[in-house]
């Protein structure tokens, strides 16, 4: 929020205090701890009445700092709390006349002990400071406080990241508040709200805190960031790369890597949509439409009204349209389907298990001990409270008996409508519940899967998040409507979303209000299926493709079949999110930080290392698009295009902008009928524009998603040379289009003259 009336002013009510020098400090191994009061001690009866700022630094890992620093501490600390992983690395520390130096590694903080003022540096290069007014407590009206954070914004510094905001990428001159909403995906609000953010000058800003924050963005001061909280005490990790995806991985190394999503969930998913009616026989004609028309399925979902309306949710099967809900589910995994189903947290007052849960006590409370409810969604719904482990245990054993009926993942949902005027069961603040309540919710249901399918085998289709939410993938962008202008607005969203540490993201192919026109459909389906994942779904009208029109399905099935022959790149990348935190779907920023050019594009991303996607975004069919230095490849048509430059060009339905990045190794399957199959049968390893110097590595996986050999490919003059491992099975090797070399079996190093 803004305390301030343009750059002179405070505002009325307001009155700012912040350190004016460092007065005094206490020294350990791991820490240093600064007490600073709010005004020059010129002699000691100035220590007296007088408020002071301690502040305290340590190093939790490598390239990370931590700041807290607090005014009155309370006492009392409040739950919950975000599960950071916190090494304390032994620090340095150095004193001089008028400074101080702080740090750990090649990263130091510089404090000058008056006028206060923090330097931070990655070895010599300095990455960004504080002046003395950053850090501040601020007295508002109605004895409020707040806590706030500053830091420069050079010179062409873009932020970004803060959750999945489908306002512009670049968060410059934007207020932000970190508060899940239902809002949709057109507008300021969010349903994944991450208080994380990522500079281009190579480091990011985390705010520890699980309740609301508020950013100013260069949009109260132009030339600082800001982040404040209500209380007395701010906690935040300063992370430094030095490189944008070095912050992202570092970030997720703080607060959790993903999970590896199964191979399977990358496949083409099919919903029953929201409001349509449909039973089994729906269900069928839908599946053998898309089994006629050679276009491979590898999820069906079943939304809401698998269940009877009012009662949501319950569990059961409305008998009326799934009188054989076990039979149903054994048919359709006969056709090779997993199968996924809708749930939420909120049971409606007419379930079955509304009675059962208030008796409990697993539902929130009002301070007078009756149950929350409201009618927004369900009437007269309550909220299952997640802080008591009965509860827990009463929702998944709901849960499991629908997977061992045949379900295999669930849509998770909801959860950004929490109340804070609740009692929970284990006492936590439901002020930082609000927020918090989406990652315990994620956290139970995919706990669940993962126990009764095994580890790598879990994976959920989940709408609300906050921090350490990416552990549990994947997550799609919530109810878009059937426009370019969504389409555009859906993609900030997943690539914000992606630069604050979520490694997958979906979205509704087509829109969600409303009905795409053929158009607007075909477009989106060729992104959706060049989307980490992808799922046909809708609200008021089946997002089968023949309901479109005939092309329709050839674009659904040329894309559908493109990703399956895609997988052995595409796990690859899944694999590497995993270990690394980098996503699968990342902004040009993270792939191309040397590049200004790619600092703000958000009509285009790389999925993968290797593969940039422009989605076309009008009906004339116009790609407007730009490819970095080198000699890109375009992998549908095999045309070369010098990049450093913008393209404009025209495409038909089956075409987009899809280029391979030069000096790329690109292993692509000849299986399209399922994203699960062995990735070495009938491989093709494409060596694209190898440069002549270079010297580069691809992992190979199988579908289980563990590392099974590698290609390394180094060129010198006209000369490229291969080396395997992991490979007993005869492939191909394709040189930029041109040259084909079939391999066999066993041979592990080869030479190739170009």
């Amino acid at each position: 929020m803004k305390f301030t009336d343009g750059n002179w002013l405070i505002r009325e009510g307001y009155e700012i205090h912040y350190p004016h020098m460092v007065f005094d400090m206490d020294v350990t191994d791991e820490s240093l701890t600064l007490y600073t009061p709010c005004r020059d001690i010129i002699h000691r009866g100035m220590t007296l009445n007088c408020p002071q700022l301690t502040i305290k630094l340590t190093v939790p890992k490598e390239n990370v700092i931590r700041l807290q620093t607090w005014h009155h501490t309370g006492g009392v600390k409040r739950t919950p709390a975000f599960d950071v992983a916190d090494e304390k690395l032994t620090s340095t520390y150095v004193s001089e006349e008028n400074e101080l130096i702080f740090g750990n590694g090649d990263v130091k903080v510089k404090i000058q002990k008056r006028p206060f003022h923090m330097t931070f540096y990655y070895k010599n290069d300095m990455m960004t400071e504080m002046d003395a007014k950053s850090f501040a407590w601020i007295e508002g009206p109605e004895n409020t406080n707040y806590m706030r954070g500053q830091h420069r914004l050079s010179v062409g510094e873009y932020l970004y990241g803060l959750g999945e905001r489908f306002t512009t990428y670049v968060k410059n001159g934007q207020s932000v508040d970190i508060w899940n909403k239902d809002g949709g995906t057109s507008s300021e609000q969010a349903y994944k709200n991450i208080p994380f953010y990522l500079s281009n000058r190579g480091y990011g800003i985390f705010v520890n805190h699980p309740e609301e924050v508020n950013y100013e963005l260069g949009s109260e001061y132009t030339s600082k960031s800001q982040f404040s909280i209500k209380g007395e005490y701010l906690d935040y990790y300063l992370i430094i790369g030095p490189e944008p995806k070095g912050v992202v991985s570092r970030y997720t190394e703080l607060t959790g890597k993903p999970a590896l999503p199964p191979a399977w969930s990358f496949g083409l998913w099919l919903s029953t949509s929201f409001t349509t009616d449909y039973n089994e026989e729906t269900v069928n004609r839908f599946v053998d439409g898309m089994i006629e028309r050679d276009i491979p399925l590898s999820v069906f979902h079943f939304d809401c009204f698998w269940m009877k309306g009012f009662e949501w949710s319950n569990f059961i099967w409305d008998q009326d349209n799934f009188p054989d809900p076990e039979g149903m589910l054994r048919r359709l995994k006969e056709k090779g389907l997993k199968i996924c189903v809708w749930i939420n947290p909120y049971i409606a007052q007419k379930s079955p298990l509304f009675e059962e849960g208030a008796k409990n006590g697993y539902l929130l409370k009002k301070e007078d001990g009756s149950i929350w409810q409201w009618d927004l969604w369900q009437a007269g719904m309550g909220i299952v409270d997640f802080t008591n482990p009965k509860a827990c245990e009463w929702y998944t054993s709901k849960l499991k008996i629908l997977m061992d009926m045949g379900v295999d993942s669930f849509k998770t949902d909801f959860g950004e409508r929490i109340p804070t005027d609740v009692v929970y069961f284990d006492g936590s603040d439901p002020v930082k519940m609000h927020n918090y309540y989406s990652y315990i919710y994620n956290k139970i249901v995919f706990d669940l899967l993962e126990k009764e399918r095994g580890k790598n085998e879990a994976v959920l289709f989940a709408r609300s998040a906050t921090t350490g939410g990416q552990k549990f993938p994947v997550h799609w962008g919530g109810d878009c409507d059937s426009t370019y202008e969504a389409m555009a607005e859906s993609l900030r969203g997943g690539l914000s979303l992606t630069t604050s540490g979520f490694g997958y993201w979906s979205h509704d192919i087509g829109g969600f209000e409303n009905t795409a026109t053929p158009d607007v459909f075909k477009r989106w389906t060729a992104f959706g299926l060049l989307s980490s994942h992808s799922r046909l779904h809708g609200s008021s009208s089946y997002r089968v493709p023949w309901n479109f029109d005939e092309e329709a399905v050839d674009v659904t099935r040329q894309f559908a079949k493109l990703k399956n022959r895609l997988m052995p790149y595409l796990f690859g990348a899944a694999v590497e999110n995993h270990h690394t935190g980098v996503p699968v779907m990342r902004s040009m920023l993270l792939e191309f930080p040397g590049d200004p050019i790619c600092e703000p594009l958000d009509r285009q991303y790389m999925l993968g290392d290797a593969l940039l996607v422009a989605p076309i975004f009008n009906e004339e069919g116009i790609g407007s698009f730009y490819l970095p230095k080198g000699r890109w490849t375009c992998l549908l048509t095999g045309e070369v295009v010098e990049g450093g430059t913008w393209v404009k060009e025209k495409f038909d339905y089956l075409n987009l902008p899809l280029f391979i990045r030069p000096n790329t190794i690109l292993p692509i399957g000849l299986t399209d009928n399922t994203p699960v199959y062995d990735y070495t049968e009938n491989l093709t390893i494409k060596l694209v524009e190898i440069e002549d110097g270079a010297n580069i590595d691809r992992m190979l996986v199988n579908a289980d998603g563990e590392e099974i050999g590698h290609i390394h490919v180094t060129r010198t003059g006209n000369e490229i040379s291969i080396t395997t491992s992991g490979l007993e099975k005869p492939y191909t090797i394709e040189v930029s289009g041109k040259q084909k070399l079939e391999v066999e079996a066993g041979k592990q190093e080869m030479k190739i003259l170009i």
